[in-house]
């Protein structure tokens, strides 16, 4: 029994953080079918600063004196800078094709964790992350794909920026709740965003009820709720663990795609959409044994 608990506690810690990035992964088709045109700036600002400002309500939680300026660095990393950049992607690049880059995120937090820590990675740990970023060149790319130069370099930024907010989230642990914690992420990222907002893109035309229930989705579900699941798998599982998650952000987008845009998925896709699962599994396994 005592070694059957932890590994079962362990898959539920998993499933359940696994369900951020496959909200996120809906936040391609909502962008480009739902929300106003070339706001990137702006769907972040909304998406983040409402539900960080409702969290920091309900948690009524002041971080100690000496955490806000490591605060402010994960707000930026995994929030600020994170959020710009995935809307910048986004509206550039077709759903999952920003997510070949994203895949490398594990990778970076073993690296991270190697050069910092002097912590060396299990090779297959390696071996599955690698195998992760195979299977989703595989499944998204094509003679035809187009590389839109500013999409991949946001696409790429934000990879890193993700990478290093999830491995030092894990490494300070800032003494506060989840809810307070991610509260306070959202805000703090919510007000780096506004100015940028404010200065690069057009006011906002008026919604129509759709725009409107898009800019709420994205808000209350790929913000509050997804951000919350994230931060806490963070403090119960290992940082390579809940990157290798983010797998399934591209294997939502393009799920998504397919069944409501009608983008065919064809033989070499099936392929890399098994690698992309087995390479997650195979992250899993070998980081709850470790």
């Amino acid at each position: 029994m005592t070694t059957k608990t932890p590994l079962r506690l362990t898959w539920w810690d998993v499933l359940l953080t696994a369900l951020a990035p496959v909200i996120w992964g809906s936040t391609y088709i909502v962008t480009t079918q739902v929300l106003p045109p070339d706001r990137p700036f702006t769907a972040a600002l909304i998406r983040v600063l409402p539900s960080g400002l409702l969290l920091l309500l309900y948690a009524r939680r002041w971080p100690a004196r000496g955490e806000w300026a490591r605060l402010a660095v994960l707000s930026a990393l995994n929030i600020g800078a994170f959020q710009a950049l995935l809307f910048v992607a986004a509206y550039r690049l077709p759903g999952g094709l920003a997510a070949v880059v994203g895949a490398i995120q594990p990778l970076l937090v073993m690296g991270l964790a190697w050069g910092v820590e002097q912590r060396r990675p299990l090779a297959s740990t390696v071996w599955a992350a690698l195998a992760g970023v195979v299977g989703m060149g595989v499944l998204l790319l094509s003679p035809g794909t187009v590389f839109e130069p500013v999409g991949m370099l946001a696409a790429l930024a934000g990879a890193a920026s993700m990478a290093t907010g999830t491995y030092l989230t894990r490494r300070w642990r800032l003494g506060m709740p989840v809810l307070a914690l991610t509260g306070w992420q959202l805000w703090l990222g919510g007000l780096m965003l506004m100015p940028i907002a404010l200065m690069a893109d057009p006011p906002l035309p008026s919604l129509t009820l759709w725009q409107t229930l898009g800019y709420a989705y994205l808000s209350m579900a790929g913000a509050l709720l997804a951000y919350a699941l994230w931060f806490r798998g963070i403090a119960r599982l290992a940082p390579v663990a809940v990157s290798s998650l983010g797998l399934l952000s591209p294997l939502t987008a393009v799920v998504l795609g397919w069944v409501l845009l009608g983008q065919a998925i064809k033989g070499s896709a099936f392929v890399g959409l098994a690698m992309v699962f087995a390479s997650i599994l195979a992250v899993q396994w070998t980081a709850s044994r470790a």
